[in-house]
């Protein structure tokens, strides 16, 4: 059978058993609809919370990211992890607690105001935004590839398969789809990482394997690839390209912000008790570290093969490159995707990657007869692309192009979720109509969730950067504005209502007023993003944590100058603390 023929098997098989799901447990309630009836096991909770929280950046662009940043690609391994860390042990099991359904429930509440909800929702709308822009960028990405159809076409695709299960099942159908596709997406990870770890280092354990040695040599993977990298002008693998300043910033932002995400928050009202939120929450942690042990792998491994696949000996060489002609076929294929580019500036036929940024190396290349590098790369085909490079079975490449739409699905429809509960929940219910009927508010939820995906598949065509990218955005969004005004929710029974609201517009105002300035979403950029610019030398990535410090001085401050919450909101706090038997 043929590769086409197997990946449209693999993915067809796939979106039938979505459906089918989808179909199973669809919902016939509001709660049902927003938290799956509060009834799914903590070993499902924990698989599906895996599977919406890591999402196409941790499947498809973190690697990636490794691949090309290095060491210095690791804030994105620590920020992420340790945020679920954050997440599992001081929120969920409080928020479960409170036993509402949305975020903004929880503040509206426990700030005593329908102005702070309506503060939180356009938060949680800004980062649900921001993030499922992401999501459809890898979905169109995957899609393209692997169908061979244009990205436009396979948002579309995308959208529809998002349609069925999100609108109908809502929470409860997301969350056994989930199960499903975190099954897909582990096997398709770590499957491609165990064959390529046996060939290049002999170990098939792929945490092994980057630090052992070359297979047949007593050289460390490690090393091989520095020198690679090094003699083609690049910074060394196992070199960082950040300042600490702003490896401190990313990582907090990526942390907090984990721990303030609002889709991956709510999968913790599904469970039965606060003590299954808990369980469930480890049981998600142990899902998830599989493939964020294997990912440094991985992102080694895909530039080791990458680099001396185009650069097959000695650099210089008349004849140690690659020839444009005899590319072979997964080149051709991402050819066609626009994902990877070659321009033959001087006109020899061969193929030179190199950094033509590294002025010294540049110098060097201009003696071999090359003028700038050739060849584009987007990243976040890395992991698509890597099992094709490394030449692994056609049933294993079809099995990771599975992997990468369950993904970026899964956390796409957890996403779409949340907004529609935003609207049809804390909007229509709670402050505009609160008359409505439960089957009218079931009925707004599901056009809600069919409106967001409209607006997602228009983000995911034009997104403002690459999926880790856009996603890291999110990630300090949700660190600026949610993650402080629910710490000081469940911790603090002195921060009133005017505080609160005013900390999170002050976090999210500052924060995407600097994300703008630096990265022009969909206009040119006010500043170079460049480090001489940037703020305390932090980058738009990691700017989350300061506009989550001025957060929590905000609300402090304006707090402190008011009176305090009312005794039963006081009373709230310390009953959502006191650990019980439950």
């Amino acid at each position: 059978m043929s590769l086409q023929a197997l990946t449209y098997l693999a993915v067809g098989l796939s979106f039938v058993v979505y459906i089918t799901i989808a179909f199973w447990s669809r919902a016939r309630s509001t709660g049902d609809f927003y938290v799956a009836g509060g009834h799914v096991h903590p070993v499902a909770n924990g698989m599906a919370t895996a599977a919406d929280w890591m999402s196409a950046a941790s499947f498809i662009s973190m690697a990636g990211l490794i691949a090309f940043l290095g060491y210095g690609g690791s804030v994105y391994l620590m920020g992420w992890t340790g945020g679920y860390v954050l997440l599992a042990l001081l929120l969920a099991p409080y928020l479960r607690k409170y036993g509402r359904f949305t975020v903004p429930e929880f503040i509206g509440d426990r700030y005593y105001s329908n102005a702070a909800r309506l503060v939180a929702v356009i938060c949680l709308i800004f980062i649900s935004f921001t993030y499922v822009a992401g999501q459809m960028r890898g979905v169109g990405i995957v899609f393209s590839r692997f169908l061979e159809v244009p990205i436009h076409v396979g948002l579309m695709i995308g959208m529809a398969v998002v349609f069925i299960y999100a609108v109908l099942g809502g929470m409860k159908g997301i969350t056994y789809t989930q199960v499903a596709q975190y099954v897909v997406l582990i096997f398709a990870y770590t499957v491609p990482a165990v064959f390529i770890s046996l060939q290049l280092t002999g170990n098939p354990l792929p945490q092994l394997g980057l630090g052992g040695t070359v297979a047949g040599t007593d050289v460390h993977l490690l090393d091989r690839l520095d020198a690679i990298v090094t003699d083609l002008g690049f910074r060394a693998f196992t070199e960082g390209n950040k300042s600490t300043i702003d490896v401190f910033a990313i990582t907090m932002a990526l942390m907090v912000g984990t721990a303030g995400l609002p889709h991956v928050i709510v999968r913790f009202f599904t469970v039965p008790k606060v003590s299954d939120a808990r369980r469930s929450a480890g049981w998600a942690l142990l899902f998830i570290a599989i493939l964020y042990t294997t990912a440094p792998a991985v992102g080694a491994m895909a530039r080791f093969n990458l680099t001396n696949t185009i650069q097959a000996g000695e650099v210089g060489a008349a004849d140690a490159n690659l020839v444009y002609a005899e590319r072979p076929q997964w080149f051709r294929t991402w050819e066609d995707t626009g994902l990877l580019r070659f321009e033959d500036h001087n006109g020899d036929g061969r193929i030179q990657y190199y950094d033509d940024a590294n002025e010294d190396f540049a110098r060097q290349a201009e003696s071999f007869g090359w003028k700038g590098n050739e060849l584009t790369v987007d990243r976040d085909i890395m992991v698509l692309a890597n099992p094709e490079i490394a030449q692994l079975p056609d049933w294993v490449i079809a099995l990771v192009a599975a992997g990468g739409i369950a993904a970026a699905l899964s956390t796409a429809a957890g996403l779409l979720l949340v907004i529609s509960a935003a609207f049809s929940h804390d909007l229509l219910k709670s402050v505009i109509a609160p008359n409505i009927s439960e089957k009218q508010e079931l009925a707004a939820g599901r056009v809600a969730a069919a409106v967001a995906i409209v607006v997602a598949g228009y983000l995911g065509w034009n997104p403002p950067g690459f999926v880790a990218q856009v996603v890291a955005f999110a990630f300090g969004l949700a660190a600026a504005s949610l993650f402080p005004a629910i710490l000081m929710g469940i911790f603090s029974t002195r921060v009133n209502k005017q505080g609160a609201i005013a900390g999170m517009v002050t976090g999210l105002v500052f924060t995407f007023a600097y994300i703008l300035a630096f990265k022009g979403v969909f206009f040119e950029p006010l500043f170079e993003n460049t480090v001489d610019n940037w703020l305390f030398g932090i980058s738009p990535e990691g700017i989350g944590v300061v506009g989550m410090v001025l957060n929590f001085a905000v609300a402090w401050a304006v707090s402190l100058a008011g009176e305090p919450p009312p005794e039963k909101v006081r009373q709230l706090v310390e009953d959502i603390r006191v650990p019980r038997a439950a």
